[in-house]
């Protein structure tokens, strides 16, 4: 029963991918319910795999066989489904059953959606593969297949030159990260000759010494090199905002419960790790934390939906890792989740809008679309509460617990992420405000379009938008089910532990929700009361145009990166290739020349012939009765 769950995730939606590959085009819009439906499957078989383990309270591991030996070092080709990849499976497959569903819409007249369908199977499928593997190695190719599957995904509208350049830059600026987790994976083996998450659990829970300690603690910061990666933290944080360029759907669901929440299973799996690395622990919470407030900055002024969003999930992964930098790791999940639903309900909505708007993606020319999109209008309010952290919505529950544990913790870190958590407020209603009320300022064209869009993804909204408001429930402060559920996943052989609440933890959900009020009423007033729009590109100046233009930090790394390797490469092509070829070309004349002198003595001449034949074996003589 064990290895059939295991075939049934893996090989369902591979199948479906196969089938929408070689068939889309002659299937049509019927290859958009075959693939919902593959992912459906998986879904229902990780609901039953989630109540097999939590009644028997033993995880599922199944070794498919032996992939490879080396004297004392084997690798199997195994799964383990335990209470964390089960978690991840259960919204990886829920929400993306609900994105294939809202895609059979938004992509039916897409010439190409067969493509599209089988790429989206895929790119799940992978997502099965590095959460359910019971080694790094599994992992790791599910890790590589998610990276593959963005390329192709983000740049599946092909013919126009800006998305090719953002699938590149996602696939390039990943294989930074993946180079980090490769290193980690060998240090890890080279400690313990074994890459299997129990092995090394259970080796590193008996105890070690501190020469082992030291060679963890690298191992720790190169798997974080490859988690902020595929998480998007600062440095490699620049693809993600890019990735805008595919479809909404794969906006959907790269950046709410895919891969960019991949760098957070990866640390939340080997917390037993972690938990022996402080000083990566440390980095790895400034780092969250710096870029949750530098993202939110730039959030705060720009003016395409997709963007403004996508720094969103910037913002919110920066919380997610200052959570895990203090051990926190149950409140990285918690948030990882209810991050999951109204995430991919906001960008799910930005669709709905963008479809109703004929491709329209900048909030100033949107305006009043409530009257005429009340489902997905009332679904992106629902979310952005969520969002903004207000109660009794789900984001309220898991943000806070962040706040608490940050506080606790490190007060500086906690003030970043509060101003963080108040620009999250600001920008998110000013997304709201701006797109759905006061008077539309499109063209009339645009408003002579206007409609809500089909059930089909309607349904998916409202389903995303109740979730977005009972999720918080599974963690709630003082009888959390999340935090028992994860007990026997996290260790706890860090400092961290969970904390009881107190006067303190309520003081800082009070400061906390006066912070999303007061993001909420400045919104409120600049973009209801006074009815101000955002100024036209040309009219940004100062820092404005700074934050606007994302500090340059695109335009930086052109600079200190980009135009030296074309610089390299301009050296490489026309000078030392150059001269390697003129060498090569050099001896080849050489040759040559010496070739044309030699032919002319074959001429015929049977004299000259004998003579060379003498004078040979008279140099021959010489050199063995008389030289030697």
């Amino acid at each position: 029963m064990d290895t059939n769950i295991i075939l049934l995730l893996l090989l369902v939606p591979l199948l479906s991918s196969i089938v929408n590959l070689l068939f889309g085009k002659k299937l049509g819009t019927t290859s958009g319910i075959i693939a919902t439906l593959a992912i459906l499957v998986c879904f229902l078989t990780t609901v039953f795999a989630f109540i097999e383990v939590n009644q028997s309270q033993k995880a599922i591991q199944v070794d498919l066989f032996q992939w490879m030996a080396f004297s004392n070092f084997t690798i199997s080709f195994g799964f383990l489904l335990d209470q964390l990849s089960l978690l991840w499976l259960l919204f990886v497959t829920g929400i993306g059953t609900l994105i294939h569903w809202y895609s059979t819409s938004y992509m039916k007249s897409d010439p190409n959606v067969g493509k599209y369908f089988s790429y989206l199977n895929l790119f799940i499928f992978f997502m099965i593969l590095l959460v359910s593997g019971s080694n790094l190695l599994i992992t790791f190719i599910g890790w590589e297949g998610v990276g593959l599957c963005s390329y192709l995904l983000i740049g599946f509208w092909y013919k126009e030159k800006v998305n090719n350049d953002a699938a590149k830059k996602a696939f390039i600026i990943n294989r930074i990260g993946d180079l980090g987790f490769l290193i980690g994976v060998f240090i890890l083996a080279m400690l313990f000759n074994s890459i299997d998450y129990i092995t090394i659990k259970e080796t590193l829970l008996s105890g070690t010494n501190n020469q082992i300690n030291t060679w963890i603690s690298w191992a720790a910061l190169a798997l974080f090199i490859g988690a902020i990666g595929k998480s998007a933290q600062i440095p490699l944080y620049t693809w993600l905002p890019d990735a805008m360029a595919g479809p909404t759907p794969v906006s959907a669901l790269i950046h709410a419960a895919t891969m960019v929440t991949a760098g957070i299973f990866l640390i939340t799996r080997l917390n037993f790790v972690f938990d022996l690395a402080p000083v990566v622990q440390n980095i790895i919470a400034i780092i969250g934390a710096v870029t949750a407030l530098f993202a939110a900055t730039i959030g705060l002024v720009q003016n395409d939906i997709k963007k403004i969003l996508a720094y969103s999930t910037v913002s919110q992964l920066g919380l997610m890792f200052l959570a895990l930098g203090f051990g926190a790791y149950e409140n990285a999940v918690f948030h990882v989740i209810t991050h999951a639903f109204f995430k991919a309900c906001l960008f799910l909505g930005a669709g709905s809008v963008i479809h109703a708007m004929i491709g329209e993606q900048d909030i100033r020319n949107m305006g009043g679309l409530s009257k005429f999109m009340k489902a997905t209008s009332a679904t992106f309010l629902l979310a952005t509460l969520a969002i903004a952290g207000l109660p009794p919505f789900s984001g309220f529950f898991s943000k806070d617990e962040i706040l608490i544990t940050a506080f606790t913790h490190n007060k500086l870190l906690y003030i970043i992420a509060m101003l963080a958590s108040i620009m999250t407020a600001f920008y998110m209603f000013r997304v709201l405000f701006l797109t759905f009320y006061k008077g539309f300022r499109g063209t009339q064209e645009q408003k002579n379009q206007l409609h809500e869009s089909p059930k089909a993804m309607t349904i998916p909204l409202w389903i995303l938008g109740i979730f977005s408001l009972i999720a918080g429930l599974i963690g709630f402060p003082g009888h959390s089910w999340l935090n028992e559920y994860l007990s026997p996943i996290v260790s706890k052989t860090g400092n961290y532990q969970i904390h009881e609440f107190g006067a303190t933890e309520y003081i800082v959900i009070a400061i906390a929700l006066v912070g999303a009020i007061i993001g909420l009423i400045i919104a409120y007033v600049k973009y209801i009361s006074k009815g101000e729009v955002p100024t036209t590109d040309d009219q940004i100046h100062g820092l404005h145009k700074v934050i606007y233009e994302k500090f340059y930090i695109d335009q930086l790394y052109n600079f200190i990166i980009v135009k030296p390797v074309f610089l390299l490469a301009d050296l490489c092509k026309n000078v030392i290739e150059v001269a390697l070829s003129g060498t090569v070309m050099s001896l080849a004349k050489i040759t040559d020349g010496l070739s044309e002198q030699g032919k002319k003595a074959q001429n015929g001449n049977i004299g000259l012939y004998l003579f060379a034949f003498v004078i040979g074996i008279g140099v021959i003589l010489y050199y063995l009765f008389i030289v030697r």
